[in-house]
């Protein structure tokens, strides 16, 4: 493996860099926990997107799904976070890592009864704030909505439930 062809041609570098403070408030507030967009797919040009996400201890997370299109990354920041492999569910811990690429199966959890949190990579950069927007939306209607709703939703945002 070598190195991708340069994209930046330029000889003296330039001010680009931009700094995000961990005091600043999460984009998303979801039924148990928010979100925060650390760096979005728009924002690294596609490179990859990047969420850490802070779960209150009421159990959430998502059942075992794929994507076709990215790699998602787990890195368990603080608490016990469940993580299924593709074969089993087992408890993530503070500084445990899992990759899954393309087409693998995966979910997680926070089943604890306590906070956890959690950074997530996805790469390339898809624009997945509004997969988690959208949730949240669906969530706070007061009508269910329809199954081929879901299913059109879910294919729009590349998860294929199992």
């Amino acid at each position: 493996m070598s190195y991708p062809e340069p994209s930046y041609l330029g000889e003296s570098g330039e001010v680009s860099a931009r700094l995000r403070r961990a005091e600043e408030p999460a984009e998303l507030k979801t039924r148990t926990g928010y979100c925060h967009y650390l760096a979005t797919g728009a924002g690294t040009r596609g490179e990859f997107g990047l969420y850490r996400w802070v779960m209150g201890p009421e159990p959430s997370g998502p059942s075992p799904h794929f994507h076709r299109t990215v790699s998602e990354s787990f890195f368990v920041l603080s608490g016990t976070v469940r993580l299924y492999d593709g074969a089993q569910w087992v408890d993530g811990r503070p500084g445990d890592f899992m990759f899954v690429p393309e087409g693998g199966i995966h979910g997680f959890r926070n089943e604890s009864r306590a906070d956890a949190s959690m950074l997530i990579l996805f790469a390339p950069g898809a624009p997945r704030e509004g997969y988690f927007e959208g949730l949240v939306e669906i969530a706070n209607r007061t009508e269910k909505p329809s199954e081929e709703e879901m299913d059109e939703f879910f294919a729009r945002h590349d998860n294929v439930w199992l």
